[in-house]
């Protein structure tokens, strides 16, 4: 495994000491730096890149919310928090896991795994399939038999000819992931394969039986990139 650039953003030292450790078990984890808050953070991103950022989400000044909307190109990031009810704020930030504190190891482990897949999916541009967790599952699904891909709140649905598969994710990532010459977004909750659209009848597209709304900020790509 290719070595992972992380940085701590945590203003309780505490915090930051446990991270430190944990980083430091896992030989494939290099830490850039330990933050106390977001602006110190700000100062080491503008120096150097950063592929994770384990990040607080209560610290004065700018939250770790705050902080990560700030940022025009944002790393992998796994939230680190005392309270439970960010997690859909989490989920809409497209963050790779939400860890409770006080947490294990393990479960650290378990979210570090999660940031490393990620990584990898991005970074394969060759790749001709998905790798969908699922029910206790990793399924291997290939481009060509995607239909369209669908948000259900926190989960994507990539519905193929042979079923539906569940899975946690966003289509914000699943768009940095597919390649733009197979797969388009055209509504803030759908993302198709381009060879399956059969026809355009208004703001609806049609893929076999299925009819796919189209976004009024999505119509004008879709006009070009399928029906030009």
């Amino acid at each position: 495994m290719s070595s992972i650039r992380c940085l701590i953003v945590d203003d309780e030292e505490l915090a930051r000491s446990l991270l430190e450790a944990y980083i430091g078990r896992l030989p494939y984890l290099d830490l850039a730096g330990s933050c106390k808050d977001p602006v110190e953070a700000l100062h080491l991103l503008h120096e150097q890149p950063v592929d994770l950022i384990f990040l607080d989400i209560q610290m004065p000044e700018m939250t770790g919310i705050e902080f990560l909307r700030s940022l025009a190109r944002r790393p992998r990031v796994i939230f680190t928090t005392a309270y439970s009810e960010y997690a859909l704020d989490g989920y809409d930030l497209d963050v790779v896991d939400y860890l409770l504190k006080p947490f294990s190891f393990e479960r650290f482990l378990q979210a570090v795994d999660k940031a490393a897949e990620r990584l990898r999916s991005k970074n394969s541009g060759d790749r001709d399939f998905l790798l969908v967790k699922s029910e206790h599952k990793i399924h291997r699904v290939p481009f060509g038999d995607i239909l369209f891909i669908q948000s259900m709140r926190e989960y994507v649905a990539y519905h193929t000819p042979e079923g539906r598969i569940l899975s946690l994710g966003s289509l914000k990532s699943l768009e940095e992931t597919l390649p733009g010459a197979l797969f388009l977004r055209v509504h803030k909750s759908f993302i198709v394969a381009k060879s399956r659209v059969s026809s355009l009848d208004g703001q609806t597209i049609r893929i076999g039986k299925e009819q796919i709304p189209v976004g009024a900020s999505y119509r004008e790509g879709v006009m070009k990139q399928l029906f030009v």
